[in-house]
């Protein structure tokens, strides 16, 4: 195992999952049912505030790769929370309950591996909820804000390559770690809709 075939692992795994939290519906959900710019943006910024706090208390409890790595993902997640909304408040979700159980370095890497997983997703939605909204600028935004957190998953995988080495074990609890968080975010997003009175389909 290594942190590539991770991925691929993940995304084949828990594709169902991974496609509704990059949809509309996702979306719909996040927003409370206001499909508007300003919503969209409201609710990106109240992820990366939830996500930088998150990502600051594991780097201040770690050393070394982990260490690095947590710094990196809360300066990626602050910085994005800044672009959107300086004054956001860290968004209340299963997904965050979910890291916040995570204590130890493996399992933190694999959690935040989901988490960009499933952020991409749904950043990406976000890009052509932009474009289809005819605003060129704030889509190329969000286009921006994507690409950090490509980068953000990259060195993700590059640390778990680290962490994990050739220890089946540690693979394991990193991908447990990982499905967890998918299986969390993918909760809220069934629990959000059905409270909307919106039925989400059963995962096949």
């Amino acid at each position: 195992m290594d942190g590539t075939t991770l991925v691929d692992t993940l995304t084949d795994d828990l594709e169902t999952e991974l496609s509704r939290l990059g949809s509309s519906k996702w979306l719909y959900a996040l927003t409370d049912g206001d499909m508007t710019g300003d919503a969209v943006r409201a609710a990106a910024a109240t992820d990366a505030a939830a996500a930088a706090e998150t990502f600051e208390t594991w780097a201040a409890d770690a050393d070394g790769d982990a260490e690095a790595l947590f710094e990196a993902l809360a300066a990626d997640a602050a910085d994005r929370r800044d672009a959107l909304d300086a004054d956001a408040d860290a968004a209340d979700r299963r997904t965050y309950d979910t890291l916040a159980g995570l204590d130890d370095p493996v399992d933190r890497a694999g959690g935040a591996l989901g988490y960009a997983l499933v952020l991409d997703r749904t950043m990406g939605q976000m890009v052509g909820f932009f474009v289809g909204d005819a605003d060129p600028s704030t889509a190329n935004q969000f286009r921006d804000l994507r690409s950090g957190i490509d980068d953000a998953q990259d060195h993700v995988v590059d640390t778990l390559d680290t962490l994990c080495a050739d220890d089946d074990d540690r693979w394991d609890r990193a991908t447990a770690a990982a499905t967890a968080v998918v299986d969390a975010t993918y909760e809220d997003y069934v629990e959000t809709l059905e409270s909307m009175g919106v039925k989400p389909k059963n995962v096949c």
